[in-house]
């Protein structure tokens, strides 16, 4: 497994920049190749960059890099998309997808890859796509240690100024779920939901979902 390096946008581009000439498999991908500075990348920098098993996201124009996540991250991801997609398919109101898959917000912020992804029927780009563009209609992020400021600051601020209408936080460590609305033009915390407490969304009105089954038990 690659170890992929996370820093905040004053030392990441440091630490990324060393992560991809390592990787660099490429004619395009060189020590020689000029790398843009935090806040400049593109998407068409994006696609220059190896597949290396990273998970890279670019928001605002920084470039964000993750490792692949650990078990217990997965286990919630899967929970999560199994759970939602059975009320979403059993009344036809959509479509649930999973990372890694691109979600370009805006100019600046693509590809961002949620953990978990809830797209209505209206609005689903059809087979084929290799993006999303613009705001789902819900999305969850699980954190780790790696994505902890990211998932609860950087992109809690993307998603909210992208206008996506509903944001869940997952956090094992907790073992709790946040679900934020938004209200007007910021996010509202609608609940906070632990235990044996049922989360409720009010994007998939008459989803319940016990929070503890989201959890490997202790």
């Amino acid at each position: 497994m690659p170890n992929c390096k996370f820093g905040t946008p004053d030392n990441l581009k440091t630490e990324t920049e060393k992560n991809i000439m390592a990787h660099a498999t490429t004619a395009r991908l060189t020590p020689d190749s000029p790398w843009p500075a935090q806040g400049e990348w593109s998407y068409e920098d994006y696609l220059n960059l190896p597949d290396n098993g990273c998970r890279y996201e670019i928001i605002e124009g920084v470039l964000y890099v993750t490792n692949a996540p650990d078990i217990d991250h997965q286990f919630i991801v899967v929970k999560i998309v199994s759970q939602i997609e059975q009320f979403v398919a059993g009344n036809k109101l959509g479509y649930v997808l999973t990372a890694p898959f691109e979600v370009h917000l805006s100019e600046k912020s693509r590809p961002v890859q949620p953990d978990v992804l809830f797209i209505t029927s209206e609005r689903w780009p059809g087979s084929g796509a290799k993006y999303f563009e613009g705001a789902p209609d819900l999305v969850a992020e699980v954190l780790s240690p790696s994505s902890r400021r990211t998932d609860q600051v950087i992109k809690f601020i993307a998603y909210e100024q992208a206008k996506v209408p509903e944001y869940w936080i997952a956090d094992p460590k907790t073992r709790s779920v946040q679900v934020f609305a938004l209200d007007g033009e910021e996010y509202a915390l609608s609940g906070e939901f632990a235990g044996e407490e049922v989360i409720e969304s009010r994007i998939l009105t008459g989803l319940k979902i016990v929070t503890a089954s989201l959890f490997i038990s202790s």
